[in-house]
């Protein structure tokens, strides 16, 4: 929904309420959503990814984004889906920006990365030193596979622990290995640090692994997520919780301000979540290959009433 007043957007009006304006500041990071094919289909997914979805990105389309690397000298590549492992064609596109962004992050639900058909994924991404950023909503086997399902926890641990036999996660290596925790339901999350405290600790002493960071935020009233809020009866209630926590201190880091994502067809958006709300970049569908350089700072941010998820509590910054 693309609301087009702060009468009709909340999240709006609470900006204006605050004083602040929501705006680009310069940008570095392009983030590329390859494809919304995973197989998992969680329940907490902003995306409503899953195993019956068919949409991924072409290798023209990747082919574009690469020239829009180039043209626009950004510092970040942030890799995303779905399960962005089951794109045929994500080598070439990592291998494509490799030598034109001087950092690339992935992002895994770490089941489609252990699959035996992806281990040579796993080594290009170790000799291009990508950074991996795999979601573990918990340390219990069972909060894990109640919004994954059955198996999810053990085929995350055996690709942890094949991530820190390449050295990932280890101290020394270069080879960086963070962890993304989402809440079980509708609530908001723990305090980060004390979550990566609890991370690091359970994981280390149960089973041996180690990581670099953890990062924990609120579910995105967006997609699946909102679709069970809605039949649980709990969006109203959701949606009031984030309202009440909205932080006016996070808007100045949120990462829309210094990030272009792009959808798996090329169509650009302020962020991937806006990607799930149908807002995209500027309210109008602009094309990767239609733009010169990253989008100018103090341009418009679309923003929904799910845009309170990034600024509650400490943010998604």
């Amino acid at each position: 929904m693309q609301f087009e007043s702060t009468k009709d957007n909340p999240f709006a009006r609470a900006l204006q309420e605050h004083g602040l304006d929501l705006v680009r500041d310069r940008c570095h990071t392009l983030q590329v959503n390859v494809g919304l094919k995973c197989d998992l289909a969680c329940r907490h997914c902003h995306l409503s990814a899953g195993p019956t979805r068919g949409e991924i990105m072409s290798r023209q389309t990747m082919e574009e984004v690469i020239d829009f690397a180039v043209r626009a000298s950004f510092q970040v590549a942030d890799i995303t889906g779905g399960a962005p492992e089951l794109v045929p064609d994500l080598d070439f596109l990592l291998a494509g920006l490799a030598p034109e962004v001087p950092r690339i992050m992935l992002r895994s639900n770490l089941t489609a990365l252990g699959a035996w058909s992806r281990e040579g994924l796993i080594d290009l991404c170790r000799r291009l030193k990508v950074t991996i950023v795999a979601s573990l909503p918990a340390v219990t086997p069972a909060q894990v596979e109640a919004l994954r399902g059955t198996g999810v926890w053990d085929k995350s641990v055996a690709v942890l622990q094949r991530l820190n036999e390449l050295g990932y996660g280890r101290p020394g290596s270069g080879l960086e290995l963070h962890l993304v925790a989402n809440p079980a339901g509708a609530f908001l999350p723990q305090g980060q640090a004390a979550a990566e405290r609890q991370f690091k600790r359970s994981l280390a002493e149960k089973l041996g692994i180690s990581f670099n960071h953890l990062y924990v935020f609120a579910n995105m009233p967006l997609g699946r997520f909102r679709q069970w809020l809605e039949s649980t009866g709990n969006l109203d209630a959701y949606m009031a919780t984030l309202a009440r926590a909205f932080n006016p201190c996070t808007v100045e880091g949120l990462m829309c301000r210094s990030l272009v994502s792009v959808a798996w067809d090329g169509t650009l958006y302020d962020c991937d979540f806006n990607q799930g709300a149908g807002l995209p970049m500027g309210e109008r569908h602009i094309h990767v290959r239609d733009l010169d350089g990253p989008p100018p700072p103090d341009a418009a941010i679309a923003t929904g009433e799910h845009c309170y998820a990034c600024t509650a509590g400490s943010g998604f910054t």
